[in-house]
């Protein structure tokens, strides 16, 4: 291998890997918190991006459930992936719901890439926490990103496919709550960004995520 060429293959996983860093101090925050009060194996592991980040009543909405919340930023599921032995396997978890697709779809993914890089958190769980289940939560609509619909649908549609071949494997439905009976999206869920939910929004997320764990995980 000629200087040049291993030149740039060092520098593309330098960027790479920086890229995938960029929510580093919040994995650290987490750990931080770990050292002072380790939370209990088996519990039921929230990870993904900023829709469980900013679930404000998160501990209220599933309070008796056995929940830990570890959204961070506006993660995708590469960075997932990269942190995935200090973010999913340190806990060993029962359950994993899992939020990510959305800001994957955003950054250019399409929904094939995805779906194979969620096949690869999978088999990693298998593989490192093999009694936990996985629960891939659907990417959710948005007025910000009404354009990504299409996509959306693909992405999900791809993943319960994926989880109906795979024993332990659910999919909750997170896209058609937020539509009127007309077909519409509501308009009333968001906060400015029109891409968080607000309160409202936040009432129909958690209520599925509840009516799942009465169902299928108490």
């Amino acid at each position: 291998m000629n200087k040049i060429l291993l030149f740039l293959l060092l520098s593309f996983s330098v960027f790479a890997q920086k890229s995938l860093n960029r929510f580093e101090k919040e994995i650290v925050a987490f750990e931080k918190q770990d050292s002072i009060a380790m939370p209990a194996k088996g519990m039921k592991l929230f990870i993904g991006s900023s829709s469980f980040r900013l679930w404000k009543n998160f501990d209220a909405d599933m309070k008796g459930m056995n929940a830990l919340n570890r959204g961070f930023g506006g993660s995708t599921l590469k960075e997932a992936l990269y942190y995935f032995d200090r973010m999913v396997v340190k806990y060993q978890p029962s359950w994993v719901f899992m939020y990510e697709g959305d800001n994957d779809l955003t950054g250019g993914q399409s929904p094939e890439e995805i779906a194979l890089q969620f096949e690869e958190f999978s088999a990693r769980l298998a593989k490192q926490v093999p009694k936990a289940k996985l629960v891939f939560v659907s990417a959710r609509p948005s007025l910000a990103r009404e354009a990504l619909k299409a996509k959306q649908q693909d992405l999900n549609q791809r993943i319960v496919d994926i989880a109906a071949k795979k024993k332990g494997h659910y999919v909750i439905d997170m896209h058609s709550p937020f539509y009127n009976a007309d077909g519409t999206l509501m308009q009333d869920i968001f906060v400015a960004d029109r891409l968080h939910l607000n309160e409202k929004g936040y009432v129909i997320f958690a209520k599925q995520i509840q009516n799942f764990i009465q169902k299928y995980a108490k």
